[in-house]
Parts: C-alpha cells; structure tokens; sequence
C-alpha cells in the first residue's frame, strides 16, 4: 500500500473512532518522515492526541541486517488528557519518529522516556505503552502487512518509570488500580511506591 494511501485510511480509522480532528501540527525530524499529531476534543473535558506517520514503515530491529519493508508491527500513539496539553505535541512527534531515527520497536509494556516534562510543570518525564484495542480496533492492512495499532500512552514520573524498570510493567498497572490512579489526570502525583 503507497505510504500516502495507508496514512489516508489511518488518518480516517482515527476520525471513525473519536470524530473530525479539532488542530493537528506537524514536526519534521531530520532523517525521517513527517510526524503528525491530531488533537481530538471527546466528552467530560478529555483531548485525545494520536500520532500519523509512524505507522507509513514497519518497526524494524535494529540488529536485522535488512529491514523488512512490509512486514513487521506498526503502530501509532494515543495519549488522552483531562483539559488538554499542547505542549505534547512535539514530544508525542518525537516518539513517533524513534523507529525511524533510533530503530526503536514500540511494544506494549515498554517506557519511553524523555527526560525532561512532558509539559511545562509537568510531573511526567515519559510514559508506559499500554496495550491496544481499547481506545481504536487495530486496523487492518493487504497481506503480508501487519495491521497497525494503536498504542495508548501512560504518563509516568521518573519514580514510577524506576519502580517499573525494578518491578515490571504489570505491577505499576495493579498498584495504579489500586490506588484509583487517573491517569488522564495532568496534574496527578506519582503513585504510592513503598
């Protein structure tokens, strides 16, 4: 499938799911493709962002002596925030464009950190990918392509990055349950680690 076309049927996959885009800025990394972000407003004040680009190429790893062009996982990133943060989206950009830049393979479980805010004030210096299918159906792609997902984001302060690193990824989720954690909120604190 031509890059532009899949970028079209991603782009409208997304507007199925939360509605027409209400802002939408573009970042262009060198040595990659443009990255977008659509910022999407939904209901009880909640703004869902979700990356457009990184899906155009498989993830590849980087120890792979040629990379696949078809096959492979792509994916995009969604991040739902109370009220809304615009100051996401170049750090979102920046993360979309890792596969390309770093050869990094975004997977479900994993932390991605920026280490700096990911937003002026911010508590959060990167989050944790959570599993798809809750927010947007995978989408499918013409064989042999893998279908993209999409990736929800977790913001994560550096404590609860390090408590992840030590613990893992499914005992910060359940201490995040069991405290009651909204992690859409933008001005939460880290959850209790001790």
């Amino acid at each position: 499938m031509p890059h532009d076309e899949l970028l079209s049927a991603v782009e409208a996959h997304l507007t199925s799911a939360f509605g027409e885009p209400d802002g939408r800025a573009a970042v262009t990394f060198l040595g990659a493709d443009r990255i977008e972000v659509l910022r999407f407003a939904a209901d009880e004040g909640l703004v869902r962002y979700a990356t457009l680009g990184m899906s155009a190429a498989p993830m590849a790893d980087p120890n792979d002596p040629v990379a696949d062009p078809v096959r492979g996982p792509r994916a995009e990133l969604l991040l739902s925030v109370r009220g809304g943060r615009d100051e996401v989206l170049r750090p979102l950009a920046t993360l979309a464009a890792s596969p390309q830049v770093e050869g990094l393979v975004v997977a479900p479980g994993a932390s991605l950190d920026l280490g700096a805010p990911l937003w002026p004030g911010s508590a959060f210096t990167g989050f944790l990918v959570a599993e798809p299918g809750g927010l947007v159906e995978d989408l499918p792609l013409p064989e042999p392509a893998d279908p993209v997902r999409f990736l929800p984001l977790l913001p994560m302060t550096p404590n609860e990055a390090a408590h992840k690193r030590v613990h893992g990824a499914a005992e910060l989720r359940e201490r995040w349950l069991r405290h009651g954690t909204d992690l859409r909120d933008p001005h939460r604190r880290g959850v209790p680690l001790d």
